[in-house]
């Protein structure tokens, strides 16, 4: 196995499993690098519905000219589109919702997969999202599959909302996950699924820092870092 490709630790799920703050914190933790792969995907979403674009040609044309930039700083996300940052915008329910239709078109993720593996080439990074492990860093050297109950993640995704100063319905966000896993799940291209080897974290009943605790055990055994 290609050392760089060893040093890569993956965290698929479903949405509002708690993949990007534990990403964070477990990059953060070992002193390595994070990559937000889902908010280069909701960037596309932002830039396709501010130029009024849904028709999946329109949007596959779009992405390929797109200039974006992500940048990690204190443990926080900052993207970019070109010169104009849309870090506030890409976290909306509808940007959400629209980015999995985005990431479902085939030729939009062969456009945007040479920017995820770029990233990747020097080894040492923490990626999320819902193909890490299975599609673009297959090789990665620990791949984690993390979920949890519908209305705990619908829960969680609300109080980060709120944090954001965005108030949003309970059953809203829980439906919007609903439509988000089926979305997801059944798509053609590179659906969301459990990679290979991959360690398995239910954490419904378990709290953040729990999970970063076990995560943090398995880096350890397998990097020895």
């Amino acid at each position: 196995m290609d050392e760089t490709n060893r040093l890569i630790i993956t965290i698929d799920g479903p949405a509002g499993s708690g993949k990007s703050t534990l990403s964070k914190n477990v990059a953060q933790a070992l002193g390595w690098r994070y990559l937000d792969t889902g908010a280069i995907y909701r960037a596309v979403a932002v830039a396709a519905e501010l130029m009024d674009v849904s028709e999946p040609e329109q949007v596959v044309a779009l992405a390929k000219t797109l200039d974006i930039k992500i940048e990690t700083c204190d443990n926080l996300s900052r993207v970019w589109l070109g010169d104009r940052e849309v870090t506030s915008l890409i976290r909306s329910p509808s940007i959400s919702q629209f980015s999995s239709v985005v990431s479902s078109y085939p030729q939009v993720r062969e456009a945007l997969m040479w920017l995820q593996r770029q990233q990747g080439a020097n080894g040492r990074l923490v990626t999320e999202g819902r193909d890490m492990g299975s599609v673009v860093f297959p090789m990665a050297g620990l791949k984690f599959f993390l979920t949890a109950d519908p209305q705990i993640r619908a829960e969680r995704r609300r109080l980060q909302l709120l944090r954001e100063g965005r108030a949003e319905d309970l059953s809203e966000v829980l439906r919007l996950i609903i439509e988000r896993d089926k979305a997801d799940s059944t798509r053609e291209i590179a659906p969301l699924s459990i990679p290979k080897g991959a360690v398995v974290i239910d954490s419904t009943a378990m709290s953040l820092f729990e999970v970063e605790t076990i995560m943090l055990g398995e880096a350890r055994k397998v990097f020895g870092v």
